[in-house]
């Protein structure tokens, strides 16, 4: 769902938490002003009118405080719990249905109406929260419109798609499940067990589009999905000049092979693709980042079809020490955050880089068109943190489970070995995480909101589905079934042990 101000709605849900730890943290709202050559200054390029931000990202020092506390509740906190909204959000769904409705409401209410009335419902809600009037006709991007995408599209640029759609292939090649086959065989007893891998059959794909084109996302999602074996590949994209109208992404499209492509988004495209309308059959699975409302319409569909997670917003956290250039480390935390929700936040156990980054943070957002949006990021929930020492950053990493963590220090495979948890790693001064976001080859779709605990990023294994084959002829079975008749009998279910017996009767 595309409502107007829904970043904000979901920044203003996450300020309120991030001003709770400010507070567990310091016994008080914390407002720390850049020392650098700039604490104010004016960004006006991504805005109607010039602003003054003021950079206030908070300073934790483990030394004289303990953060243990404070994450744990900031990250039990930061997901899209969907239960907390703005009066500005209030308002509009005052407007639209008639009564104040939470974010998760909203999505119950129009995954409800799309189950019920089908296409007709898509269109509606396409037309109040989008200001699109389609029809069946022209909510699908056709043939033509493709075609003429691709072939209009940069030869620069589509030479940059074909290489990095080799990177993405090449990798997900390699760690593509294969089948598995075991025989046990004595004398006429033969067993036969196998693991069978199949691609799904019909796969979704959400592309945002309402703050900037995402062709990145076709090829993070769409690529693996292909090298799984997936044949039918649908993606559907807000109707808008970021989204279903712009031609970077269909020429995207094109050129990843993607024929299905619809213009609409939100909560609504969720559920067309999870219960099937007309002229948009059902998928299998969806996967792909969205805003909140996409977010929650993935968790409330999920059983009716699979989902790759529940996504919050994107986030690095940045372990470095004294051999860590502070222009890198501030210019990989503006690049989370310029999401916008995004949270960045530095981990290091030199006091000096605390202050040179919060200084380059100050003067490179201001040269920056999105450099206001990445400011209101980073106070909100970013943070700079100093710990005791190493073993410390990696106990406070592992606890924060980061979306993206980079390491950049003199011996990253030192760190790494003792850290468990995390999305995507990026190792050394030199891999930026725009690396993995555009080139490398893993999927960028990975797990945020502390998930990574126990969530992993997105690859063509997503895309297969397994089942284990069975088969023991009438010695193996025979040889096997006293144990089967035990077992069945502790627990009590004794026609399994007959279905056993039954195949020994004369």
């Amino acid at each position: 769902m595309h409502l107007n101000g829904s970043n904000r709605v979901r920044q203003r849900s996450f300020g309120r938490i991030l001003a709770i730890w400010r507070y567990t943290l310091t016994g008080r709202c914390v407002k720390l002003q850049s020392q650098g050559p700039r604490c104010g200054f004016p960004i006006s390029k991504s805005s109607k009118q010039s602003t003054i931000v003021t950079l206030s990202i908070p300073t934790i020092d483990c030394s004289i405080q303990d953060p243990l506390a404070a994450l744990a509740e900031l990250r039990r906190k930061l997901g899209p719990q969907g239960d907390i909204v703005s009066e500005a959000g209030r308002q509009r769904t005052i407007d639209l249905f008639g009564e104040p409705l939470a974010p998760r409401q909203v999505v119950q209410r129009i995954c409800a109406d799309v189950h019920h009335r089908g296409l007709a419902a898509v269109l509606e809600y396409t037309a109040k929260l989008d200001q699109k009037q389609l029809t069946q006709q022209t909510m699908r991007v056709t043939a033509d419109e493709l075609a003429a995408a691709h072939a209009a599209a940069d030869s620069k640029f589509l030479r940059t798609l074909r290489t990095i759609i080799g990177n993405i292939s090449e990798f997900q090649s390699r760690i593509l499940n294969e089948d598995v086959r075991l025989i046990r065989q004595d004398g006429t007893s033969r067993v036969e067990l196998r693991q069978r891998y199949l691609p799904l059959k019909r796969v979704g794909i959400c592309v945002p589009g309402g703050a900037a084109a995402y062709p990145s996302t076709v090829l993070m999602t769409a690529v693996p999905a292909k090298t799984a074996g997936v044949k039918e590949i649908v993606v559907v994209v807000p109707p808008t000049d970021f989204g279903g109208y712009n031609s970077s992404l269909l020429a995207t499209c094109a050129e990843v092979g993607i024929t299905e492509v619809y213009r609409i988004g939100g909560a609504q495209a969720v559920a067309a693709m999870a219960y099937g309308v007309e002229g948009l059959p059902r998928v299998d699975k969806i996967v792909g980042p969205g805003n909140l409302f996409v977010a929650l319409a993935k968790q409330h569909v999920f059983g009716e079809v699979d989902i790759d997670s529940i996504a919050g917003p994107s986030e690095v956290v940045l372990l470095a020490d004294e051999t860590a250039d502070p222009r890198f480390v501030a210019a990989d935390l503006i690049s989370q955050a310029e999401h916008s929700p995004g949270s960045g936040v530095l981990i290091t156990w030199h006091a000096p880089l605390i202050e040179a980054v919060r200084n380059e943070l100050a003067t490179q957002v201001a040269k920056l068109p999105r450099g206001d949006l990445a400011v209101a990021s980073l106070n909100e929930y970013g943070a700079l943190i100093l710990a005791r020492d190493a073993l410390q950053a990696a106990e406070l990493t592992d606890m924060l489970a980061p979306e993206h963590l980079h390491i950049s220090t003199r011996d990253p495979e030192e760190q790494l070995a003792v850290i468990q948890n995390a999305g995507a790693i990026f190792m050394g001064h030199y891999t930026p995480v725009a690396v993995g976001d555009y080139f490398a080859g893993p999927s960028h779709v990975l797990p945020t909101g502390g998930t990574a605990r126990f969530a992993n990023g997105l690859c063509a294994n997503d895309f297969l589905k397994r089942s284990s084959v069975i088969w023991y002829n009438h010695d193996a079975l025979d040889e096997a079934a006293e144990d089967i008749r035990r077992l069945a009998s502790v627990e009590g279910l004794t026609a399994h042990s007959a279905s056993v017996d039954v195949r020994f009767e004369d």
